[in-house]
C-alpha cells in the first residue's frame, strides 16, 4: 500500500446536485418520473423500530408530508453508524439492531409495505448498516459482514467474521466492498466475479492524519470515499489496491468541524454532513486526490446525508434537540436556495 500526495487543483464540470440531511437512524429516497418521490427514515427506536415515510409535495415551495408509519417488527438502538436504511428501485432494507435481523420493504405505487424479516447468518448480531446492489444485500453488524441474494434474502457468499465491534457502515463498489470502524479502521472485503462476498478481508493502512473516527462512506465506481470525521484530513479516498489519498477538510478541524456522513454527488462531487459545523461540506476529487471546496451553512445540525436521483431538491432535518419535532422536521427546498454550486 502507498500513501499518495493530494491533488489540490480540481475542475468540476458536473451539474448542481441535491443534498439531504437526516437522522442518524438512516435515510432513503425512492421516486420515478411517473410516481411520487418518497423519503424514508428509520426511528431506530430500541423498543420498537419504525419506518417513517414522507411524500414530496412539489411546487414553488415544496414540502414533505408524513404519509405512513410502519413498524419494522424489530428493535432499533444502533449508534455511531450510517446507512441503516437503503432503497433500490422498488425494494429496500432496514436493519433492526436490537433484534439482530433486517426488515425488507417493498414499494407498491405510492405506498411502502413490510415484506418480511431476513435472518442474519448464524452467530452474527446487532446489524447497524446495509448496502444494496441490484442482486445483493450486504449487512454489517457487531461481528460479521454478510451478503444475501436480493430480493429473496437467501444467504449468499461467504460470511466475513470481524474482531472489531465498532463497525459503522458497509458500502460496495464495482469489484470490492468496505467497512468503516469508528475505532479508527477501514477494512476491504473481497467480492467474487458475480458480486457476493468472497470471504477475503484486508485492513487498509490509514495515515495518522486520517484515521480518527472513520464513519460515513460511499463509492465512486471502484474508488471509496470516507470520512475520518475527527481528523484534520476529514475526507479520504481509497482505491482497489488500498492506496490512501487523504484530503484536508474544513478548518478548524474537530471539534469545530467534523464531516461525519457522506453521499456521492454528480461527477467528482462529494457531499458530507458536518454536524458541529452545522453545514454540508463539499469536496471535489479525481481518482488520486481531492480538495475541500466549501461548507454550506444549515439552520440545524445534519445527522445523515443522501443525494436524490433527480438532483433537483434538497432535504434536511435538524437533530432531535432542535425546535422541530421528529415527525415535522423534514424540510425540502431547491438546491439553489442553499447555493450549492460548482467551481467558478
Amino acid at each position: 500500500m502507498q500513501l499518495r500526495s493530494l491533488t489540490r487543483s480540481m475542475v468540476w464540470r458536473g451539474g448542481v446536485a441535491v443534498a439531504a440531511s437526516l437522522l442518524t437512524a438512516g435515510l432513503a429516497v425512492a421516486g420515478e418520473p411517473d410516481r411520487g418521490v418518497l423519503v424514508l427514515t428509520s426511528t431506530n427506536d430500541p423498543g420498537s423500530n419504525q419506518v417513517l415515510v414522507y411524500q414530496l409535495e412539489p411546487g414553488d415551495t415544496p414540502t414533505l408530508s408524513l404519509v405512513q408509519t410502519l413498524p419494522t417488527g424489530g428493535q432499533g438502538g444502533a449508534s455511531g453508524n450510517a446507512g441503516i436504511l437503503q432503497m433500490s428501485d422498488d425494494f429496500g432494507a432496514v436493519a433492526n439492531y436490537g433484534s439482530s435481523n433486517v426488515t425488507q420493504l417493498v414499494r407498491e405505487g405510492d405506498f411502502i409495505q413490510v415484506r418480511g424479516q431476513i435472518k442474519l447468518a448464524s452467530g452474527c448480531s446487532k446489524p447497524d448498516s446495509v448496502a444494496l446492489t441490484p442482486e445483493q444485500l450486504f449487512v454489517v453488524g457487531a461481528n460479521c459482514v454478510e451478503s444475501h441474494a436480493w430480493p429473496s434474502g437467501t444467504p449468499d457468499g461467504t460470511v466475513v467474521h470481524l474482531t472489531d465491534t465498532s463497525a459503522a457502515q458497509v458500502v460496495v463498489g464495482k469489484t470490492w466492498g468496505a467497512v468503516t470502524f469508528t475505532s479508527g479502521a477501514v477494512d476491504q472485503v473481497g467480492l467474487t466475479s458475480w458480486g457476493v462476498l468472497s470471504g477475503s478481508v484486508a485492513s487498509v493502512a490509514l495515515p495518522a492524519n486520517a484515521n480518527n473516527t472513520p464513519l460515513g462512506a460511499a463509492f465512486w465506481g471502484d474508488i471509496l470515499g470516507f470520512d475520518p470525521a475527527h481528523s484534520a484530513d476529514s475526507f479520504a479516498l481509497v482505491d482497489a489496491q488500498r492506496n490512501v489519498y487523504p484530503v484536508a477538510g474544513p478548518t478548524p478541524s474537530y471539534p469545530g468541524n467534523a464531516p461525519c456522513w457522506i453521499a456521492k454527488g454528480p461527477g467528482n462531487v462529494w457531499y458530507t454532513g458536518n454536524s458541529p459545523g452545522q453545514a454540508i461540506s463539499i469536496f471535489f476529487s479525481d481518482g488520486k486526490g481531492g480538495a475541500f471546496y466549501k461548507s454550506v451553512a444549515l439552520p440545524g445540525v445534519p445527522t445523515d446525508i443522501t443525494v436524490s436521483k433527480d438532483r433537483n431538491r434538497c432535504v434536511r432535518r435538524p437533530d432531535a434537540g432542535s425546535d422541530v419535532g421528529p415527525r415535522r422536521g423534514l424540510r425540502v427546498q431547491r438546491c439553489s436556495d442553499q447555493r450549492v454550486e460548482g467551481c467558478p
